[in-house]
This record gives C-alpha cells, sequence and structure tokens, in this order.
C-alpha cells in the first residue's frame, strides 16, 4: 500500500505543522511533504524560507487569521482544502507550531473525512517548546514542576473557565494567544490562588532572531506587557520553572529606575 507521501498518490491532503517560526526546526517528513505540494493552503506566520520548499508551481494560498479579523471563516478553509483536493491535487496544508495544538487541526481533518477523503497529520514543533527552549526555559523540572498545562487565552467567556489547579507551587501553566488579555488573566489567575508573586515569562516571537524573552511577578504581567508593547506572536509561561528561563527581570529594571530617579 503507497504511503500519503507516495507522488503516485494523487488527491490528498497533509496536514503539515511549520514549527513556531524557523525554518530550521521543521520536522524531514514536513520537507517532504511541502516538495510534493500542488497547493500549499497556510497560515499567515509562516516564514517564506518555508513556503519556498514547495514546488515553484504549486499554488500558495494564505489563510492569515489575526484577532478580529480573518480573512476566511474555518468552515470556508475546509470547504476550500476539500474543493482543491476533489481536483487531484495534493494540498498541504501548512499550519505554524503543531496542528492539533491550537490550530484547529482536529476540525479540518474531520472535513475532509467527513468529505470521502484521505488525510495526513505531520505533527510539528509547538509554540510553547519552541519558544521555551530558546528561552532555556524547561517547562518541567525535577525540582519545580512535575506538571505542565496548555490553555488559550483569546477564548470567549475567559473569567467562566475553569482553570482551578492548572498553575502553583509545582506546576506549570502555559497560556497561548494571552497578549490582549495578560491583564485578565492574571487577575484570574491570582482570583483562583496563584500568589501574585509567581514568576511569569512573556516569549515574544520566539525561536526568531528578534525574541524576547521578558520575566515578572503575576501581579505585574498586565501592566509589563503594555510598558513593553509585547506584541503576537507570543507565550505567557506561569511558574517556578520562570526563574531558571534566560529572560530579562523586567520589574526588576524597572524597580531599579525608580529608584535612581527617587
Amino acid at each position: 500500500m503507497a504511503t500519503l507521501l507516495d507522488p503516485t498518490a494523487r488527491g490528498r491532503v497533509i496536514l503539515v505543522g511549520a514549527g513556531p517560526g524557523d525554518p530550521g526546526l521543521l520536522t524531514v517528513r514536513a520537507v517532504e511533504a511541502l516538495k510534493t505540494a500542488d497547493v500549499v493552503v497556510h497560515d499567515g506566520l509562516i516564514d517564506p524560507r518555508v513556503l519556498d520548499l514547495a514546488p515553484a508551481t504549486a499554488q500558495r494560498i494564505s489563510v492569515a487569521k489575526q484577532r478580529a479579523r480573518h480573512t476566511l471563516p474555518q468552515e470556508s478553509i475546509n470547504a476550500l482544502i476539500v474543493a482543491h483536493v476533489k481536483t487531484g491535487a495534493i494540498v498541504v496544508r501548512l499550519k505554524g507550531g503543531d496542528p492539533f495544538i491550537f490550530g484547529r487541526g482536529g476540525e479540518e481533518v474531520e472535513a475532509v473525512r467527513a468529505a470521502g477523503l484521505t488525510v495526513e497529520v505531520i505533527p510539528g514543533v509547538s509554540a510553547a517548546l519552541g519558544c521555551a527552549a530558546g528561552a532555556m526555559l524547561p517547562l518541567t523540572h525535577r525540582d519545580w514542576s512535575s506538571a505542565v498545562s496548555f490553555v488559550a487565552g483569546q477564548c470567549k467567556g475567559l473569567s467562566e473557565q475553569d482553570w482551578s489547579g492548572l498553575a502553583g507551587q509545582g506546576r506549570t501553566l502555559v497560556i497561548y494567544m494571552g497578549v490582549a488579555t495578560a491583564e485578565a488573566i492574571a487577575d484570574k489567575l491570582m482570583a483562583d490562588g496563584v500568589a501574585p508573586d509567581m514568576p511569569v515569562a512573556v516569549l515574544e516571537r520566539g525561536t526568531y532572531a528578534d525574541a524576547r524573552a521578558l520575566r515578572t511577578l503575576l501581579a505585574d504581567l498586565g501592566p509589563m506587557v503594555a510598558r513593553e508593547d509585547v506584541k503576537s506572536p507570543a507565550v505567557i509561561v506561569v511558574g517556578e520553572v520562570v526563574q531558571l528561563a534566560d529572560a530579562e527581570d523586567k520589574l526588576g529594571n524597572w524597580a531599579k529606575a525608580a529608584e535612581l530617579l527617587a
């Protein structure tokens, strides 16, 4: 039986995780898939060097999403993929990070299967793992954290979500898409009993040349994001392991500057 990467097998979808940004973090299998593509349907934050791995003849279609503004709703993206596959094309759906971690990959797999078509998923390095590695921030550590959780900070009804037990001593919480709601996230966690002085890191544009790793305390999370003009893409890490990171202590620097001005 031919594998999905067999170039003679036509009319299929390969859902590919492009990783957190740096093209060097693509898997070998992801590169192989891109080289077979007739059509590449890609997210907006994909490095152009990754797109260049597809044949020059491949059609490239951006379905970039931004906060409160989508080029296409998810249902239309699903329909677009299915329509191209039905022409016999090899469609690579290229998604930032890993397709199955806040990437809506599950929804796209369901849509392709519902249409009676074949799909393969090639995992990618998730944003949390890539950004943490770049900042030398271990998400688990025998001395500091034996559990790690991933949540989305941009979901509707943030205050109603139950995050109890996800952050605190001995645990690490990684928050995707939380820049715009950083202050509300801090308030929520403190209301749920997380100490205001719990270390927090914001990892902005992880794995890129202009990446920033900023450290503060939970109570200062919202103000620091505003002071430092943090922009997406970024992940927020809450937990004692943050103390081990190669991150700039923004609260400490701010306090020292205030003392000098006093």
